[in-house]
């Protein structure tokens, strides 16, 4: 150390000065986080998970005095189907989803390159008054668990014609 000069203050100034930094890239930058956002759960038990941002916020709120948003998920993936299968068997094999929804913290999820396409509605999956009671969260779980079964089933098209890629990469399993 040198004297006069304590360690522990300059850091904190070094903290100050990359914090102002920071600050002015994502506001030069834009907004990355955005409903419609597909991202992936990178800490707690749904780890490694897929989901899609419904509401953001930046500022926090007085329960959560931190930037987090409000994802709904995939919990489990379908099952991968084979041209060979029935029709009964793809329907058992491609039915069987299960959706979450939670509060994550920014820092606790990686966004993606994709975004839902326009006609699903993102903010109209759940809302933050179901998040208040176990109740509404139940019936928010069940009513994304059918909107992802039926996207899944019958993945929108793109502009060229083919297969959304964004709802095929929500709907394949994250392999690491």
């Amino acid at each position: 150390f040198d004297e006069g000069r304590s360690h522990f203050g300059s850091s904190c100034l070094t903290a100050a000065v990359h914090t102002l930094a920071d600050t002015n890239v994502v506001s030069a930058m834009g907004k990355m986080i955005k409903a419609g956002r597909v991202c992936i759960v990178t800490a707690g038990r749904m780890a490694g998970k897929k989901a899609v941002v419904v509401k953001t916020f930046d500022e926090g709120s007085k329960a959560r005095p931190f930037g987090h948003a409000l994802v709904a998920g995939v919990e489990k993936e379908p099952l991968r189907v084979t041209k060979r299968m029935s029709k009964k068997k793809v329907a058992k094999k491609a039915g069987r989803v299960k959706a979450f929804v939670r509060y994550i913290n920014y820092t606790h999820f990686l966004p993606t390159r994709y975004m839902i396409p326009a006609e699903i509605d993102c903010k109209g999956l759940v809302s933050d008054a179901q998040m208040d009671s176990p109740e509404g969260r139940k019936e928010a779980k069940k009513a994304i668990k059918e909107i992802l079964k039926e996207k899944f089933m019958y993945c929108p098209l793109d502009k060229t014609g083919k297969p959304s890629k964004d709802i095929l990469f929500l709907k394949r399993k994250l392999r690491f």
